[in-house]
């Protein structure tokens, strides 16, 4: 099952995940939205994984952007759905607002599976935002290898 991952990311946790997933997929090729000239035809994949950091329950702008403009591509791929970020029990109204109402193809794995946040990478606002709506003010990662890889299983599931 040849495999691509596709990511939309701020900070970076979003990348990293794509990429800890890829290291559990044998072949996965991993691509930013943002850079749409470099992402492959989807016609050569049969997988098609789909991420984004989750703010004020929406995804990134550019994978919005890419949904929409690949929404015919995607249908009858194989789909797998994550969610990056701090607002774990917004994930399945983020999933259907988000995802779900564009895509109409088969999603067989979803994900939430956490997120960084580095004082060190936002600015001002950015702090004081998570101060006050996450209640965290210091370097937090909430990445899950153990989400990670339940939602790699769930993907490959009939495959293997």
């Amino acid at each position: 099952m040849k495999t691509i991952i596709l990511y939309a990311t701020k900070y970076g946790a979003t990348k990293e995940i794509a990429e800890r997933v890829a290291k559990l997929i044998s072949g996965a090729v991993v691509h930013d939205v943002l850079d749409r000239d470099t992402v492959p035809s989807l016609n050569d994949f049969d997988c098609v994984i789909l991420g984004s950091s989750l703010c004020a329950g929406s995804i990134r702008k550019e994978m919005k952007a890419y949904l929409k403009a690949s929404a015919d591509e995607l249908q009858g791929k194989r789909i797998g759905l994550f969610l990056s970020g701090f607002a774990e029990k917004e994930a399945d109204k983020a999933f259907e607002k988000n995802f779900l109402k564009v895509i109409k193809a088969e999603v067989v794995s979803k994900g939430f599976l956490g997120g960084i946040f580095d004082p060190e990478k936002v600015g001002k606002t950015g702090r004081f935002l998570m101060r006050i709506v996450a209640k965290i003010g210091y370097y937090t990662n909430t990445i899950s290898d153990e989400a990670i890889k339940k939602f790699v299983k769930d993907l490959q599931g009939e495959e293997k």
